[in-house]
């Protein structure tokens, strides 16, 4: 049975639909159409129905996903095996983060892992969704989590603060005129989302946004208060604390990667060259450079 196959189909099974699997793998929608067909022509059984809400698995299709599970979990021990004897200081490295720290603090950090190691090709995924590691979407993630899993090696290399932030101009009118802060709705995390829930005491919100920076963005607007942490918030001229940060809201900065690559020396020498930069921007982190409160 060809691997390459089952490989689309299973990005079909876990997105829920061929675009979906098609962005994910990088080609083109009618790539992954065809190969599906071929596939089911050559079991000579449907796999997937398309429903009003999107793509699901016949009885046949989830067979075979349990099948195909088995046989990618095969495939990337036979990877890992291989890189776990892979010495070289070169070849690809794959890291994830997410985009508020990636575009901010990390990018000096991997910009001098870059020219320090020129023969490592670094890959930087951006994204507010976790990247599998066990899957091998990525080598390396640096998640803001105080759960990290705990089928991965971590290091923690940090802690970060977050409080709440406003426009000094909004600030400023809100003292004035002793009115109460209006919050906006923060969906970057499950963290920010929970304690605006609390903090907004029912307070329906008129205004949402998933990601920090453009929360950051929002704030400028003068429109309200909202979390944000502290390394983004404290590095604005614009944005002024609107209180102290609670220590009960602390977050972990954590490097993640696969038991498989923990003798993989590009893994290794990235792991120690964060460790040791990070340490420059604790500080920062944790909210220790007040402009206000």
């Amino acid at each position: 049975m060809n691997w390459d196959n089952l490989r689309l189909f299973l990005a079909v099974a876990r997105e829920g639909s061929i675009s979906g699997a098609a962005r994910k793998l990088g080609v083109q929608h009618s790539t992954v159409s065809r190969r599906i067909r071929t596939l089911e022509q050559n079991m000579g059984v449907r796999l997937i129905e398309r429903k009003k809400s999107g793509y699901e698995l016949t009885p046949a299709g989830e067979s075979l996903k349990l099948a195909a599970c088995k046989m990618e979990h095969e495939v990337l021990e036979i990877d890992g095996s291989l890189a776990d004897k892979d010495a070289r200081l070169s070849g690809e490295l794959r890291v994830t983060a997410i985009n508020s720290m990636a575009s901010g603090i990390l990018m000096p950090i991997f910009a001098r892992f870059n020219q320090r190691y020129p023969d490592v090709e670094l890959h930087l995924l951006t994204s507010n969704k976790n990247s599998s590691l066990v899957e091998r979407e990525a080598d390396v993630a640096i998640r803001l989590t105080n759960t990290p899993d705990e089928a991965l090696i971590g290091k923690e290399l940090a802690t970060v603060a977050t409080t709440a932030y406003g426009s000094r101009h909004y600030l400023d009118r809100m003292q004035r005129e002793g009115s109460k802060p209006e919050w906006l709705g923060v969906n970057c995390c499950a963290f920010h989302q929970g304690w605006t829930k609390k903090q907004s005491a029912g307070q329906p919100q008129r205004f949402f946004v998933d990601d920090s920076l453009a929360t950051a963005a929002a704030l400028k607007q003068h429109i309200g208060v909202a979390y944000l942490p502290c390394f983004i918030g404290d590095t604005d001229p614009e944005l002024l604390r609107l209180c102290p940060p609670d220590p009960q809201m602390k977050l972990g900065v954590w490097l993640l990667f696969h038991p498989d690559l923990k003798r993989t020396a590009r893994v290794l020498a990235f792991r120690d060259h964060i460790i040791e930069d990070m340490k420059q921007q604790s500080e920062l982190l944790e909210g220790k450079c007040p402009k206000s409160c």
